[in-house]
């Protein structure tokens, strides 16, 4: 298979298959090459051998295989884990995760993750790993399905959001389209 047709074929994990690509040195994402270049061609073109390629495939699979709630907004474990450590250390223990977007950046608009001390009438509130996520009803529908993970290595730490519901994002990663 293509590299496009990897991700095509996957719409809902796109965002993830394309961050695992990135993450092993392929940044065929985005690029033309991605329409004609197989994975294996990726990977053995750019100086990786045949050990790489299977592990990369193997992590491939891993995250097909994850279970994800489309009805639901949440959190990995880790970054629940990662939230409340903040939230501790910030005195802020009990607080809730405030989630949602603003028109912004080249792809159309931001993530916004932001501290909420209690819910609105306008919130919506979705639980995860022992964590209360508020957002704004007006936003739900972008948002559904969406899930918050965390990352922590040399290429970047930090939340990171995956929507099923993105169409297309911009090269630096930063906002997307829906």
């Amino acid at each position: 298979m293509t590299i496009e047709e990897i991700l095509s074929s996957f719409p809902q994990k796109g965002q993830k298959l394309a961050q695992e690509l990135t993450n092993s040195g392929l940044h065929c994402v985005g690029c033309g090459a991605a329409t004609w270049e197989t994975l294996e061609a990726g990977v053995l073109g750019h100086g990786y051998d045949e050990t790489a390629l299977n592990e990369l495939i193997h992590r491939l699979n891993a995250i097909l295989e994850q279970e994800s709630d489309a009805t639901s907004i949440g959190m990995t474990e880790k970054a629940a884990a990662k939230f409340l450590e903040v939230l501790k250390a910030e005195n802020k223990e009990g607080w809730a995760l405030r989630f949602g977007d603003k028109p912004g950046g080249c792809g159309g608009y931001e993530y916004v993750l932001d501290y909420s001390q209690k819910a609105s009438s306008e919130d919506t509130v979705f639980h995860s790993h022992g964590v209360d996520i508020h957002v704004n009803k007006n936003m739900v529908e972008r948002l559904m399905g969406s899930e918050i993970d965390y990352h922590d290595g040399l290429q970047g730490t930090g939340f990171k959001v995956s929507n099923p519901n993105v169409k297309s994002s911009c090269s630096c990663g930063s906002s997307q389209s829906y």
